[in-house]
């Protein structure tokens, strides 16, 4: 047996559909994009939609829609998938870090609202493990620096399937001007690799499209010409097409995780020196990852030996995430050092992501939390 954190559940509904399209005459820019494009709008209820090469890509081509002047600082959560930053900073916007909550592991607002300043040009919340942030307060937060209000781009590669306290699908933008999500292999769907945007501002769609291929704009002569700085970015109509299908299981894979999440709880959760992600919108989430938080110092367990001995029985952790501010480029580049966010700290010394994906069986399920126990007492014998 060999369980990691995540994993696709492809069937043949999605093989069919994927064959479909690579014995026809168009694999690329075919029919497909548009009728993924218009799946994910008629599920988030968004105006627009544009899918990507990746969720990377969406982010980069997001912020780079906005078109934010040169020396702009944008605010996210050190606790994200460095590509969140990344995207900043290749668009030459310099990241301000915020710590987390330590319960929900979502950015600390209190100090988001600290940290606008006159240089602040976006703000991207991350809805980590598919719990979504507060976006009501953040779009407040966004509202109070005199004049212009600051642009939202929401990370949901994490979030496809969640909900607002609302009730509205996150990527409806209630309250942001643009939600990113990711389709990597062990999100909610998968097209292998690949990504979407959604907005409800048409100016912007408008831009994110010709960014996605090239730059280009159709002028009056019916010529493509390059308007912006853009690049290939462009999904195939094969991945569209497994996404299409995939997105038809979406609420079904969500249903799946919520209740394995709930196993976990009932498993594990009666011990002291184990949490997990605490909120009260915790019912809104989609449960794309189950992080345990692991008090290693009470225990007095190693943390290496206790993920090598959950190896030796085929369970295979991963950790999300170390905090950006803890990689060495971005000390070197921008001065960040241990101790700047302590919350976030204290985090990645206790959190263990443990296996959750629809496929799993009940009997798996069983089998990591019995497998977690038994390898705290053998440890500690």
């Amino acid at each position: 047996m060999r369980l990691g954190y995540g994993r696709q559940w492809i069937d043949d509904d999605d093989i069919n559909e994927v064959v479909k399209v690579l014995e026809s005459d168009l694999i690329s820019q075919g029919s497909k994009i548009e009728e993924f494009e218009n799946a994910i709008r008629d599920y988030t209820r968004a105006k627009y939609c544009a899918v990507f090469s990746s969720g990377t890509a969406a982010l980069q081509v997001a912020i780079s829609a906005l078109d934010l002047p040169s020396g702009s600082e944008g605010i996210t959560s050190t606790m994200t998938f460095v590509a969140t930053v990344n995207a900043m900073i290749h668009n030459g916007i310099k990241p301000i870090l915020c710590d987390i909550e330590p319960k929900d592991f979502l950015m600390d607002l209190e100090q988001v609202e600290d940290k606008v300043k006159d240089k602040t040009q976006i703000i991207v919340p991350v809805h980590f493990a598919g719990l979504p942030c507060d976006m009501e307060s953040i779009d407040r937060i966004s509202m109070r620096r005199k004049g212009k209000k600051i642009p939202v781009i929401e990370d949901a590669a994490h979030a496809l399937g969640s909900t607002y306290s609302s009730g509205a699908k996150v990527g409806s933008c209630e309250h942001s001007d643009m939600t990113i999500f990711s389709f990597h292999p062990v999100k909610a769907i998968t097209t292998g690799e690949g990504g979407a945007i959604t907005t409800n501002d048409e100016k912007l769609y408008k831009r994110i499209i010709a960014l996605r291929n090239h730059g280009f704009e159709r002028n009056s002569d019916g010529i493509n010409e390059m308007k912006y700085l853009g690049g290939n970015f462009r999904m195939t109509d094969f991945q569209a097409a497994l996404g299409t299908s995939q997105l038809r299981k979406i609420d079904r894979f969500v249903l799946r995780r919520r209740e394995i999440a709930k196993m976990y709880r009932e498993k594990l959760g009666k011990n002291s020196f184990v949490k997990f992600q605490d909120s009260p919108r915790e019912k809104n989430s989609s449960m794309h990852i189950m992080v345990m938080l692991f008090d290693f110092e009470k225990t007095g367990l190693d943390k290496d030996k206790f993920r090598e001995k959950l190896r030796e029985s085929g369970i295979f952790t991963q950790i999300h995430y170390l905090p950006v501010h803890m990689h060495e480029y971005y000390r070197e580049r921008f001065g960040y050092k241990t101790g700047d966010f302590p919350v976030s700290e204290e985090y990645f010394r206790e959190a263990l992501t443990i296996p959750l994906y629809p496929k799993m069986t009940d009997e798996e399920v069983e089998f990591v939390g019995i497998s977690i126990l038994s390898s705290v007492e053998e440890l500690l014998t």
